[in-house]
C-alpha cells in the first residue's frame, strides 16, 4: 500500500527535520515541507527524568548537527562532511574491535586499548552539542552530567575536575572533593582487572600510584584519561551506590559540549551490567525524529507499560560472540526496498550485523549493498541523480520537485522478524536546497567487515535489549518523553 501523496518544496529542508507526512506499511513514503524552530536551539536543554510504573525513564535529546547551516564559520557542506568523516572513523573502529578485515573501528567511542525496578530517562536528540549521537542527563554524586548515550561503550566517564586538559562542555565539571560518596579504586580491585574488556587496555598502576589509573583512545585521535572511581548513581531517583566510572582529568576530542559518555555495552562495567539488580539487564530506547524541539526516552528496566509502541513488540534471537567483542549483534536475512525484496548472496543464517546507538549512517558489505542501491535507483529512476557526498554515494537532485515519493526500507532479521525503517531515514539531505539528497546507506569495503545499523535508520522505533533473555526486539512508536 502506497503512502498518500503530499507536496514536497525543494527548499530549505533542514537536516533530519524530515517529517513523515501520512502512516501506513507499503512501498513508498513522502516528505513535506518543514520549517525549522531556532528557539530550541538557543536554550541549554534540561534533560529530565522521572520514575513510571516501577520505570527508569531518561528524556534522549539528538546531538547534533546545530541546523543553522553554519558552524564555525564552516558551510552547511563542510559540517555535514566532518561528521560523516567521525562517522566513518566509528565504523573503522569498530570493524578493528570486531575483528573483521576492515581493520578500523568505530569512531568515536571505540575503545583501545527480586522484582526489577524500572525507571524512564529522557532521551534527546544532540544538535544542541553538535554530534549525531543522542543524549541524556544523569546524576553523579551531588551534580548532573549530560552524556552521550552509547551501546558499543563498556565504560562511563565524564570529566573531572581539577581537569588538566578537557574538551569544552555546557554543565560544570564533575567535582570528586564535593562528594563525600567519591572513592578512587584501587589497583588491586577487580574493577580495574576489568578494564581489559572494557578499555582494551587494563588499569594503569604503578609504585607511586595506588589508584587504577584507565585510558580510552578513539580512531579520530580523541581520547579520555584518568582514574577509575565510584560514586553515587542517581537515574530519576533512582540510587546506584558504587557505580564504577571513569574520572577523566585529560579529555580531548569532539564530544561537543557534554560531560562525557554513557556505556551501554554488555561487559562487567557498562551501566546495564552493573544495574543488572535493578533493572534486570534490560533496557530500551526510542530516539527522537527531529534534532530540536523533539525528545525520545531510555527505559531501564523490563517494564513494557511504559511504552508507547502502535505495533506489536516483536523479538530477535541477540546473537553472542566472545571473540567478536560485547556488542549488540542480531542476524540480517533480509532487506526490502519498496516491497520489494532484494537478493543477495550475503543474506544467510549467520549474517551477523551490529544494532549501534553512536554510528550514524547505516554500513552494509558490499554483497547487501550493492543490489539494495541498484533496486533503490530502480525505483527513483525518474529522479536525477547528483554527485556522492563523503560516504554516500547514491544521491539525486531533488530541486524543482513538488512531489518525491520515496520507496520504503525495511530490514529483515532472524525468525522473519519485519522492522520498517520511518520514512524520515531513509534520506539524506546534504543540500538545504534539496539539490544534494542521498540514500541514507553506505556500502563498507569488504565482505569480512560487519554490517552496522546506525541510528539515522533507528529513529521512531522502540528497540529493547534484553541482555540476560539474549533478544532484542522492536516496535513503531512515535517517541517522545512525554
Amino acid at each position: 500500500m502506497a503512502w498518500g501523496a503530499c507536496g514536497v518544496a525543494a527548499a530549505a529542508l533542514l537536516l533530519l527535520l524530515l517529517l513523515l507526512a501520512g502512516g501506513g506499511g507499503g512501498g513508498v513514503h513522502c516528505l513535506q515541507e518543514v520549517t525549522a524552530s531556532r528557539t530550541a536551539l538557543q536554550r541549554r536543554f534540561h534533560l529530565r527524568s522521572r520514575a513510571e510504573s516501577g520505570a527508569t525513564v531518561l528524556e534522549l535529546r539528538h546531538h547534533g548537527y546545530d541546523g543553522s547551516g553554519r558552524a564555525g564559520g564552516r558551510s552547511r557542506e563542510e559540517e555535514v562532511g566532518g561528521l560523516f568523516s567521525s562517522d566513518a572513523a566509528r565504523v573503522s573502529s569498530l570493524q578493528r574491535r570486531v575483528g573483521g578485515g576492515g581493520g578500523g573501528g568505530d569512531r568515536s567511542w571505540a575503545e583501545d586499548g527480586a522484582s526489577k525496578a524500572q525507571r524512564r530517562v529522557p532521551v534527546t536528540s544532540g544538535a544542541r552539542f553538535r554530534t549525531l549521537n543522542y543524549v541524556a542527563t544523569v546524576g553523579l554524586g551531588g551534580g548532573e552530567a549530560t552524556v552521550i548515550v552509547d551501546t558499543a561503550s563498556e565504560l562511563t566517564w565524564v570529566q573531572c575536575a581539577p581537569c588538566a586538559s578537557c574538551h569544552d562542555q555546557q554543565d560544570p565539571l564533575f567535582d570528586p572533593s564535593s562528594s563525600p560518596s567519591y572513592a578512587v579504586l584501587p589497583c588491586n580491585s577487580s574493577s580495574c582487572d576489568a578494564l581489559q574488556v572494557a578499555a582494551g587496555t587494563p588499569g594503569t598502576c604503578g609504585d607511586d600510584q595506588p589508584a587504577c589509573s584507565y585510558t580510552l583512545s578513539y580512531r579520530d585521535g580523541s581520547f579520555s584519561h584518568g582514574v577509575l572511581a565510584h560514586d553515587k548513581l542517581s537515574l530519576a531517583g533512582e540510587v546506584i551506590d558504587g557505580f564504577v566510572f571513569g574520572c577523566g582529568t585529560s579529555n580531548q576530542g569532539p564530544f561537543g559540549g557534554t560531560s562525557g559518555l554513557m556505556g551501554l555495552g554488555r561487559s562487567q562495567l557498562s551501566l546495564i551490567s552493573q544495574t543488572i539488580d535493578q533493572f534486570g539487564g534490560v533496557f530500551s530506547y526510542c530516539l527522537p525524529l527531529k534534532e530540536s524541539e523533539s525528545s525520545g526516552s531510555l527505559v531501564l528496566g523490563d517494564d513494557t507499560s511504559v511504552y508507547r509502541n502502535s505495533t506489536p513488540i516483536v523479538y530477535t534471537t541477540m546473537v553472542s560472540d566472545p571473540l567478536q567483542g560485547p556488542f549488540y549483534f542480531v542476524n540480517l536475512t533480509g532487506i526490502t526496498i519498496g516491497g520489494q525484496e532484494v537478493q543477495s548472496s550475503g543474506f544467510t543464517a549467520s549474517s551477523k550485523v551490529i544494532i549501534d546507538s553512536g554510528t550514524i549512517i547505516t554500513s552494509l558489505v558490499p554483497s547487501v549493498y550493492n543490489p539494495v542501491k541498484a533496486e533503490f535507483l530502480s525505483q527513483f529512476a525518474e529522479y536525477p541523480q547528483a554527485p556522492g557526498f563523503s560516504i554516500l554515494d547514491t544521491c539525486f537532485n531533488l530541486t524543482g520537485f513538488r512531489e518525491v515519493q520515496i520507496p520504503s526500507l525495511k530490514f529483515v532479521f532472524e525468525a522473519g522478524v519485519e522492522v520498517e525503517v520511518d520514512s524520515s531515514g531513509v534520506l539524506y539531505f546534504v543540500s538545504s536546497d534539496a539539490s544534494q539528497v542521498c540514500l541514507a546507506l553506505a556500502s563498507l569495503k569488504s565482505e569480512y567487515e560487519t554490517s552496522i545499523i546506525g541510528n539515522y535508520q533507528q529513529k521512531n522505533l522502540r528497540i529493547i535489549f534484553d541482555t540476560l533473555g539474549s533478544q532484542i526486539g522492536f516496535a513503531q512508536e512515535t517517541c517522545d518523553y512525554i
